[in-house]
């Protein structure tokens, strides 16, 4: 029997119904246990989730695509991704099933099937949540590796682009990119043992932002954020003037070595020179002095210590 792994889309009204009715018995099967088949299993079906899906699926750019996989003349899965042109090439696979009966090696060329389709249509890199080890190990083997958590908190997995791109820095501005820089936040909570922003505490951080009480820098690989920091202005009675108390600082694992942090730094300094800010602290653990030594943070102020009220 022919092995070759077939991607086909879905492009008819009844394979789309024939994908949303396999969508909802994965849910059920493979994401929600029968303990947790509450609240969450029956959103997916329900008409506001469906229409989305179809929405989603209906427009002409960054559309999200409805695949089957198919051997030998028979379906033996799916896929749900949208590659999207206007986030620098990302294709963001948001499900991805084999049927229990085709399991036992034929997840991994289902999964290269899925790259190869998705780099034939101008796919650059690749991008998923990964909640479970399970998951992780599957992934890892396709090339994906860690990369921080998404703007609700979930586990993200990347495979990076292999091309190199120009990292550019700018200010942020509260905007279309907010679930950008809280996805970095929530990326830089997690690496630091800290629980992600929940909506109340990301409202509370971008109000912060819009009111200039808290100013971040942004680094951008084309239109993907891919680092942070953060400047706060504090009054100095030592100097009596305004200074400036440095922190958030955060680059996706991926995207590391590329120069990122560096520029980061150098806006923020640039930034305190305009703004007459005299000095620039941070706080870090030890494990992190060697770096911020590195980027000019030479001055040792002794040890800071916290009342958490």
């Amino acid at each position: 029997m022919d092995q070759t792994i077939i991607v086909r889309d879905a492009v008819t009204d009844s394979d789309t119904a024939h994908f949303l009715t396999k969508l909802h018995a994965y849910h059920r099967r493979d994401i929600f246990p029968a303990a947790e088949q509450g609240e969450d299993l029956a959103y997916f079906p329900s008409e506001p989730y469906l229409a989305q899906l179809k929405a989603l699926h209906g427009r002409k750019t960054d559309r999200l695509h409805f695949l089957f996989f198919e051997r030998g003349g028979r379906e033996i899965g799916f896929a749900m991704p949208a590659i999207y042109e206007t986030e620098d090439g990302k294709c963001f696979i948001m499900e991805f099933c084999v049927y229990p009966e085709f399991r036992g090696g034929t997840g991994h060329a289902c999964g290269e099937a899925l790259l190869d389709w998705a780099q034939a249509r101008g796919a650059q890199y690749f991008e998923l949540n990964c909640g479970t080890s399970q998951r992780q190990r599957f992934w890892g083997r396709l090339g994906f590796q860690p990369n921080g958590r998404d703007e609700w908190g979930e586990t993200l997995m990347l495979r990076p682009p292999e091309e190199a791109a120009p990292i550019t820095v700018r200010q942020f501005l509260p905007g279309a990119d907010n679930w950008q820089l809280l996805k970095l936040e929530n990326g830089y909570l997690a690496e630091i043992g800290e629980t992600p922003l929940d909506e109340a505490k990301q409202a509370q951080l971008l109000h912060a932002i819009q009111d200039g009480r808290i100013t971040f820098f942004a680094a951008y690989r084309r239109t993907r954020m891919i680092g942070m920091c953060s400047v706060s202005r504090a009054f100095s009675t030592f100097d009596c003037t305004d200074v400036a108390i440095f922190e958030d600082f955060f680059v996706e694992p991926a995207f590391r070595r590329h120069g990122a942090a560096r520029q980061l730094m150098f806006a923020v300094q640039e930034y305190c020179k305009a703004n007459h800010l005299v000095s620039l602290t941070v706080t870090c653990a030890p494990c992190d002095e060697s770096m911020y030594h590195a980027l000019g943070f030479t001055e040792n102020l002794g040890t800071t210590f916290a009342h958490l009220s």
